[in-house]
């Protein structure tokens, strides 16, 4: 029989280098180098999860095996050591920067007397604690019963025996198998009302693409500074604070460009490497911000020495997402931390395509905000076009786009529309009607919306 623990505010982590996982990594392209860096910025990373949890850490104990050990994890030597570092500190948790099995917690739980958790369990913890929006709590809890329906098994052995006919128990159901019918089934309520948010979700960004308003995403490692960046550019205030997944809701707000154009500003959540599936999946429509985005804003702290590692592992989420085909503009935030100056770096064609900043300062930002109107100024188009009065529809939806500047009435009945449009709006609704692609005259000279043979 084995009831869990239960958990206070004094954790000991624990960090176990596993060879045959950092061998795997170097045969990706890491070489020795790298894999040692990776160590310290792991642990070091461990440690600010576990503080951002609210956490009090008392010890961090650290190793390294050619392989974890089927049944704890770590030998008896390190469980040893474990067992003494409890004792002098009094911690109430053990947290293991890896991640665990369901067997092998529940046997350090036996060994060692004290809740113990994995990296996992830390960062849903922490998703949980930040969560403020209707559609964020949702998400959570769905990503905890996913993650708990692997090991409801622990801390209910004592109740497996047959109990029929009590409350909601079925005939002959154990403890065991009520939980996990009654966790089911609250998966599927939640199932079915995320669909639903997700669904008033994907109406609002088909309206903003209807509309033709251009969508700037901000993406980036935890704790990059990306709210300070959005309070700045937007001169509102959203939760943002020196910790990690400050913000775990996507915020919208109207970002005002230069003359007179306007665009959706959308704050996601912080990445992190080796982010938990559960949470990957549970928060995906959230990151369907920036897969639908026309431009994403890279933050990235300029200050970090693994700043490159944190780049790479931001691509790695949107390539895993499908958004790596979205347009980045790198903005490298808190020079005054770093010591660089304000510089824009520009492209061959003149393009900006890198923005030093300090969002906390505001040092840089007119900057940022010229190369934004600058991206996005090319992805939209403008000039006159002329519409038969046989070509009603076309007419009737350039106007529902929002796309229509001015109307000149011709003496036959055709009007000419003088039009400033998404590109790939104006594409889509090209392809509809099978227009040519130079029908948009830029200058005052009319042009027939010609048809393809």
């Amino acid at each position: 029989m084995f009831d869990r623990p239960d958990s206070g505010d004094k954790a000991l982590l624990v960090h176990i280098d596993i060879a045959q996982w950092r061998n795997a990594a170097a045969r990706s392209g890491h070489g020795p180098r790298e894999a040692i860096s990776d160590v310290d910025d792991e642990r070091s990373e461990f440690v600010e999860l576990a503080t951002s949890a609210g956490l009090t850490v008392v010890d961090l104990i650290t190793g390294s095996r050619s392989k974890p050990s089927a049944r704890h994890f770590i030998g008896k030597g390190k469980i040893e050591e474990i067992q003494l570092a409890l004792a002098e500190h009094e911690a109430d948790v053990v947290l293991f920067g890896q991640t665990l099995s369901p067997s092998q917690e529940r046997n350090l739980e036996q060994e060692l007397k004290v809740r113990v958790l994995d990296r996992n369990s830390l960062i849903l913890d922490i998703f949980a604690q930040r969560a403020r929006t209707f559609e964020g709590k949702l998400q959570v809890e769905l990503a905890q019963l996913v993650h708990l329906s692997t090991r409801l098994v622990r801390g209910w052995t004592h109740l497996e025996r047959q109990k029929g006919g009590i409350g909601l128990r079925g005939p002959g159901e154990t403890q065991l198998e009520t939980d996990r019918r009654l966790l089911n089934e609250r998966v599927r309520v939640l199932k079915k009302r995320l669909t639903k948010v997700r669904q008033q979700r994907e109406q609002g960004r088909s309206k903003r693409g209807k509309s033709g308003i251009s969508t700037v995403a901000l993406v980036g490692y935890t704790n990059a500074g990306k709210s300070t960046l959005f309070n700045r550019l937007t001169q509102e205030t959203v939760y943002a604070a020196d910790q990690m997944f400050a913000t775990l809701d996507p915020t919208l707000r109207r970002l005002d460009l230069a003359g007179g154009v306007s665009a959706v500003l959308a704050d996601t959540v912080g990445f992190i490497r080796d982010l938990p599936h559960e949470l990957v999946d549970a928060f995906r429509s959230t990151l369907t911000e920036t897969l639908e985005a026309d431009l994403l804003l890279h933050i990235v702290d300029d200050s970090d020495p693994e700043r490159e590692q944190r780049r790479d592992d931001v691509d790695k989420v949107l390539l895993g997402i499908g958004a790596d085909k979205v347009p980045q503009l790198m903005v490298f935030n808190k020079i005054d931390l770093s010591g660089h100056s304000v510089l824009v770096e520009q492209a061959e064609s003149g393009m900006a395509q890198a923005v030093w900043l300090s969002a906390a300062r505001g040092e840089g930002v007119q900057e940022l905000l010229a190369a934004i109107s600058d991206r996005l100024s090319n992805a939209r188009m403008s000039g006159w076009l002329l519409v038969s009065p046989s070509q009603g529809r076309l007419r009737a939806q350039l106007y529902a786009a929002l796309a229509v500047l001015e109307e000149v009435t011709q003496e036959d009945g055709s009007v000419n529309l003088l039009l400033d449009i998404d590109k790939t709006e104006f594409a889509r609704i090209a392809r509809e009607h099978h227009l040519t692609d130079d029908i948009i005259v830029p200058d005052n000279r009319p042009s027939v919306a010609g048809v393809r043979g």
